[in-house]
């Protein structure tokens, strides 16, 4: 039975929790009530916790209160999510406790434990059970009254997961919503792999792998290659998060017409392109037809011969590091106020970002449902904005505990975080500035027109699920009205239909229809008329948005 863990025991502990997560984020999103393909709850949790494992490898603590403090700050940076800011704060209380503590024992792992409990509670305005908050809690509980049996490290985190496990088998019966859908808390679950994870590092389980794929050619061999041998000039290498999962064979086909030398690896998430080529830039278009892209490297193999023919260095993005260090503390300076206030938005989909930019936005974060953005994502946005007052309009409910972790981070600004919940919240609370007006005017402007206004959206179900009785089939589309289920449907034109209907019945005067990545303007069209012809005394435009997963983000006002 281990009695205690050091600084460098702890961080590989929490490593392994890492990979852990990773390994289960899949099963984890699926938890999610609604089927919908967004940043679900395993993705942002393991980013979030992600972030501090790679903090964790490069640094190397010698003590445990050195690890919690890298731990913390790094998921303080690096949350996603609500789940994610939750995680953040469980460890932020860990790395309190710990501040000044080279070795953890079973009392020590409860008292942290706990306290990170407590900061995560305080956090959260309205605690609901049957969440993460609960199993956290739970665990916390235990783990006191076993340190007072046994002061072994090992005893005491085996009892809280032992614990942790049962009051997540609880959630469903704590939780309506839960209940309807017959899952158990998807959080709870993240808490709890991320807890068994730590436990099996202690007791030498390997951690699971998390490479997937083929091996993709990281460097060419640029000395060992004659100049006849270049039939093409780039090597270029990506990564790219997929939002869709339609076949990779149509790209690898058409990858082979435009170069040679091609490597795909191909994982649940993400995969990893390797292609020599003349056009990286088309190769790098062509990708974002299957995701986002993630990380890009491009090399001239000619130049780099050459170089190295010549007996001189061959450059190569390594160099690019110094440059990249340079940017980054520019990123971090704070820009100077240039007028009074400032806004931020978070919003996916060009049209979308082109609209806030219309209204006044400073700076619009790519992002909401494909994707949440991090602390430190909003963080450089807020301090590149010239301004004394920065609002912050998340537009995405998942997205708002994630904002609110700034307003302390920022020194030299007032931060303001809007309760904005969707898009068209967002968009309501930037027609109501008044660039002239007093703060306390403004905010209060923003918020009622926030809640003004409601929110249709249709998107699809990524896999079969069952919510209150109805099942819902991979591929249906889903109805939404305030972040609420409103229905199903097999036929885009019957959705819009209904959704034409409800918006008639709450007496829409101002309609706004975006439509999404992939939808025709015909189509946007047809949608158009059928609202015209359902809410014929409403104002009713039509605009590109852009936006991925979702066809249509519908305002009504």
């Amino acid at each position: 039975m281990v009695q205690s863990v050091d600084g460098k025991t702890l961080a590989g502990m929490l490593i392994h929790a890492s990979a852990s997560l990773n390994a289960e984020k899949q099963k984890i999103n699926e938890l999610n009530v609604f089927p919908v393909p967004d940043g679900d709850t395993g993705t942002n949790m393991s980013l979030t916790i992600g972030t501090a494992a790679g903090e964790l490898r490069q640094k190397s603590p010698d003590t445990v209160g050195q690890a919690t403090a890298i731990c913390a700050s790094a998921m303080l940076r690096g949350a996603r999510g609500n789940s994610g800011v939750i995680l953040s704060l469980i460890f932020r209380g860990f790395s309190k406790v710990m501040k000044d503590k080279q070795t953890m024992d079973g009392i020590d792992l409860a008292d942290a434990l706990n306290a990170g409990v407590i900061a995560a509670y305080r956090a959260v305005m309205k605690p609901a059970e049957g969440t993460v908050l609960t199993v956290s809690r739970l665990a916390g509980d235990r783990a006191g009254r076993a340190a007072e049996e046994n002061t072994a490290f090992e005893y005491v985190l085996e009892s809280a997961i032992d614990r942790a496990r049962e009051a997540l088998a609880d959630t469903i019966n704590q939780n309506p919503v839960l209940k309807k859908a017959g899952v158990v808390d998807a959080g709870g679950m993240g808490f709890v792999v991320i807890l068994q994870g730590m436990l099996d590092e202690l007791r030498g389980i390997p951690a699971p792998d998390q490479e997937t794929g083929a091996p993709v050619q990281e460097k060419a061999d640029f000395g060992a290659m004659a100049d006849e041998e270049i039939t093409f000039t780039y090597d270029t290498v990506f990564i790219v998060r997929r939002t869709t999962q339609k076949p990779l064979s149509e790209f690898r086909a058409w990858l082979e017409t435009i170069g040679d030398s091609l490597v795909i690896g191909e994982g649940d998430e993400e995969f990893k392109v390797h292609v020599h080529t003349d056009d990286p830039g088309l190769a790098l278009t062509k990708a974002q037809e299957y995701g986002t892209l993630e990380l890009a490297k491009i090399e001239n193999m000619r130049t780099q011969r050459d170089e190295l023919a010549a007996g001189r260095k061959a450059q190569s993005t390594d160099d690019l590091e110094a440059v990249e260090e340079e940017l980054e503390a520019m990123e971090h300076q704070d820009a100077p106020p240039e007028k009074k206030y400032g806004f931020v938005a978070v919003a996916a989909g060009e049209g979308l970002a082109k609209v806030f930019f219309d209204l006044g936005v400073d700076g619009v974060i790519s992002g909401g449902q494909t994707m949440n953005p991090s602390t430190e994502d909003i963080l450089k946005q807020i301090r590149k904005t010239p301004a004394e007052i920065v609002y912050v309009l998340p537009n995405n409910k998942n997205i708002i505990m994630a904002a609110q972790q700034c307003v302390d981070l920022v020194e030299d600004k007032k931060v303001i975080v809007l309760q904005a919940k969707t898009v068209p919240q967002g968009i309501s609370a930037m027609i109501a500035v008044n660039p002239d007006g007093e703060e306390a005017e403004n905010t209060a402007a923003m918020e009622e027109a926030m809640g003004q206004v409601s929110t249709m959206e249709i998107t699809y179900a990524a896999r079969d699920s069952e919510f209150d009785g109805t099942a819902i089939h991979a591929g249906d589309y889903l109805l939404l009205v305030d972040n609420q289920l409103f229905g199903t449907e097999k036929d885009l034109h019957v959705a819009l239909e209904k959704l034409a209907q409800e918006s008639q019945k709450r007496g829409g005067e101002f309609i706004s229809i975006f439509y999404g990545e992939g939808v025709q303007e015909a189509d946007a069209q047809q949608a158009l008329a059928q609202f015209q012809e359902a809410c014929p005394e409403a104002e009713i435009t039509v605009l590109e948005g852009g936006q991925p997963v979702y066809h249509y983000l519908i305002s009504v006002e």
